[in-house]
């Protein structure tokens, strides 16, 4: 039996606004007609060759819910700093908490409880998304023909570049936001810079190890019928090593490429937990409340950077990259098995909502056998006097999360969230989605491009429209008294306003990357 080779596609001609995804260019499931030459079904990595012949490459199709999930994901984080810049309420779920062993003593308003809720999945949904990217970055890269096919030093150099270019990006808007007062904010970008140049790094050497363990273990595996695999998830022979004499058997072939492509589909996998867990392994308190802190955090912001949020009068960095490691890794693995095979669109559903179900009860878990908290003990409002579970004590108390660190109730909560809502948008028509989400796709299509744009905009913005409506409120950062909006009317209509300006500059910015070559720089935006 050959695999299946029809996937569910678009018509031919998608917007010219709506390109390639993510922070990162070039690097999401969304194959145009115009790279159908350079951008054939991957198989394995780097293990082997196209497919021959007689095992045709299904016709490339665009995947629309990446860039759906990312632009809903856009529009959740603009209400995340709108209500930064307008000052509207307290920047958490709860007043003074998020933070790793933060005492909480009082719930945010309703309305900001919930927005601040939805926000959660953003930060996560764009690491995942972006090392899904890296996997279809790099196997576009090296599946080309032989004379436009990238070497490791071309990927990695690309890797190393990407991350500086987004680190000086990231600086320069400090530096600007802050008036020069903080010499370095990492408001985001940075994490996804260093977690970028690792995930690349990473599907580099998975690549060539996954290589080596097939060809190894074809030396050990016995002979086996030709009938053993009917529907290899790798179509077509290995490729010849330097000093192999003889090729194995097609089916010995598939059944080494198998069983390497599962062990270090297995190491990513416990790689994501391990990189999780040890935010609660170095938190000083070990996530409870009340507890004497060991060991001692590092004294220097330059070692702390990497693994704790830091809030200093020069250095301020809310996303230390290696606490967000673990969803780069998740996205890596999720796409390896995307790209396995052409998955139909209802397989690819039932996937996500079962991986979604999953993180889901992994959720649940941590919060009835509180493990994986960094909140542990830390809840201490009205609903908490009477004993019992704190967790247990009311929604909100239930649905409480710790982001600085993120810990692992955090990142089963947000990462069930993003799979339910990519197999919510896999499961939509293609059509359909394409026109009835469009605007969704032009922000998540121009996703750096959006980002910076948008924190300008809200400094525009944000002037005039506090000193029309604005009264005294309550600093989110300084807790001093300032002019704010904490009208929901007002918060409101300048999200709404400022998507408004966005979609036509997004739509403009796509059409614009397109005409640039797939290499651009351009198409780092």
């Amino acid at each position: 039996m050959k695999p299946p080779t029809s996937p569910v596609t678009l018509p031919p001609q998608p917007d010219p606004a709506v390109q390639e995804t993510s922070f990162e260019p070039d690097t999401s499931p969304i194959l145009t007609p115009a790279r159908q030459d350079e951008e054939n079904t991957p198989n394995y990595g780097t293990i082997s060759n196209p497919p021959p012949a007689s095992f045709p490459a299904p016709p490339p199709a665009r995947a629309l819910a990446p860039d759906l999930l990312r632009g809903l994901l856009m529009t959740f984080m603009a209400l995340d700093n709108t209500s930064l810049m307008l000052r509207s309420w307290p920047h958490g779920t709860a007043i003074d908490g998020e933070n790793d062993s933060a005492p909480v003593h009082e719930w945010n308003r309703p309305a900001a409880y919930i927005i601040r809720t939805l926000t959660h999945l953003c930060a996560p949904g764009f690491t995942f998304l972006l090392g899904m990217g890296v996997v279809y970055f790099g196997r576009s890269r090296t599946s080309r023909p032989p004379d436009r096919k990238w070497t490791n030093r071309q990927l990695g150099w690309h890797f190393l570049v990407r991350a500086v270019v987004l680190t000086v990006i990231s600086t320069v808007m400090g530096l600007g936001i802050s008036g020069g007062k903080v010499w370095f904010l990492n408001m985001v970008l940075f994490s996804l810079a260093v977690d970028y140049l690792l995930a690349g790094l990473t599907w580099m050497v998975v690549a060539k190890t996954e290589r080596l363990l097939a060809f190894g273990m074809l030396k050990f595996l016995p002979l086996g019928k030709k009938d053993d695999v009917t529907e290899p998830l790798l179509p077509g022979p290995l490729p010849r090593l330097h000093g192999e004499e003889e090729m194995a058997p097609d089916v010995e072939i598939i059944r080494a490429a198998d069983i390497s492509w599962h062990i270090h589909n297995v190491f990513l996998a416990v790689g994501a937990v391990v990189m999780i867990w040890w935010n609660i392994w170095l938190s000083p308190t070990g996530g409870r409340c009340g507890a004497d802190p060991t060991p001692k955090l590092p004294d220097s912001d330059w070692i702390k950077i990497w693994f704790y949020p830091i809030m200093d009068e020069r250095v301020k960095s809310g996303f230390p990259p290696l606490a967000w490691m673990s969803f780069p890794v998740l996205g890596l693995l999720y796409g390896r098995i995307i790209l396995a095979r052409a998955w139909s669109a209802k397989a690819i559903t039932l996937g996500n909502a079962l991986a979604g179900l999953g993180f889901t009860l992994v959720f649940v878990f941590t919060r009835l056998f509180h493990f994986g908290n960094l909140s542990e003990g830390c809840l201490d409002m009205a609903e908490h006097q009477h004993g019992g579970d704190q967790y247990l004590a009311s929604v909100k108390s239930f649905l409480y999360l710790t982001k600085y660190p993120p810990d692992v109730a955090f990142w089963a909560f947000t990462m069930a969230g993003n799979h339910l809502l990519l197999a919510l948008f896999s499961a939509l028509p293609p059509l359909f989605a394409s026109k009835a989400f469009h605007v969704l796709l032009v922000y998540g299509t121009s996703a750096l491009f959006f980002y910076i744009i948008h924190i300008l905009m809200l400094g525009v913005l944000s002037f005039p429209i506090i000193a029309l409506i604005g009264r005294e409120v309550s600093d989110p950062f300084s807790k001093q008294p300032a002019r704010g909006v904490d009208q929901l009317w007002g918060f409101f209509l300048t999200w709404g306003l400022l998507l408004a300006i966005l979609y036509p500059l997004c739509r403009w910015y796509g059409g614009f990357k397109k005409a640039k070559g797939p290499d651009s720089v351009w198409r780092f935006f």
